[in-house]
């Protein structure tokens, strides 16, 4: 039987080693260090009393996010870019999405929370991180806003997490793997991440088959992987959930 190693020794069902840090800067109402591996992501959520123009008079909040990668992030320094380019765009657009599915915007009143997801060393799984780290800035400033008695009621609904998912060729032998690093997702033949609440409900799934077609099968094996490790990563969320 064929025996499928991975560069860090991992087996194909198993999560890099992954944490959080809480409360990493001092003056966002909620910050979170995360890492998978040697994946580091900031995740700093601030609270403005405005909201977007198309929300004007609505008595509704919003929550958005930005994403950027630092230059020396990656094994070679990128620019800094004074623009943001496409990919960011996107991903920053996953992680808003994301995360505005755990919370009831009504309960927030006019005001905004905005999740920044600044990528200091990048391995892979980027997106994932920012949205698992994401979810415990933006619970850190709900309570904030609790504990000042500026809302009177919790508008997170559930918790909210994310992990990669592909099906990576070696020696001409193809497996499906959990958390991609970035050397098994720059080389998979199909990438997939996939965010789920801690009910299993699927909040987002994106999926593309880079190199050459994925069956029905190898999706619901990709899912049912997916859905074991998210269950890990919400109950390391839920060690920081105050009772």
């Amino acid at each position: 039987m064929y025996m499928f190693i991975r560069n860090d020794g991992r087996n194909f069902d198993q999560l890099r080693p992954f944490a959080f840090a809480t409360n990493f800067t001092k003056f966002a109402e909620g910050s979170v260090l995360v890492n998978f591996g040697n994946t580091k992501v900031i995740c700093n959520a601030s609270v403005e009393n405005k909201v977007p123009d198309f929300l004007i008079g609505k008595n509704q909040g919003w929550l958005t996010a930005e994403y950027s990668m630092l230059p020396r992030a990656t094994q070679k320094r990128n620019e800094r870019k004074s623009k943001i380019d496409g990919r960011s765009q996107e991903i920053q657009r996953l992680i808003g999405r994301s995360l505005r599915s755990c919370l009831d915007l009504s309960l927030l009143g006019e005001r905004q929370i905005i999740v920044d997801c600044d990528v200091i060393q990048a391995d892979g799984g980027t997106r994932c991180a920012s949205i698992c780290g994401g979810w415990l800035a933006t619970y850190f400033a709900v309570q904030n806003l609790l504990e000042k008695n500026i809302i009177s009621q919790n508008p997170i609904k559930n918790i909210v997490a994310a992990i990669s998912v592909g099906i990576v060729e070696y020696e001409k032998n193809q497996q499906i793997l959990v958390d991609l690093d970035y050397s098994e997702d720059s080389n998979a033949l199909t990438d997939m991440n996939v965010i789920m609440n801690q009910n299993l409900e699927i909040v987002e799934i994106q999926g593309t088959a880079e190199h050459q077609f994925f069956s029905r099968q190898q999706l619901n094996q990709m899912l049912d992987l997916a859905e074991q490790s998210l269950l890990k990563i919400i109950e390391k969320q839920k060690e920081y959930i105050k009772n």
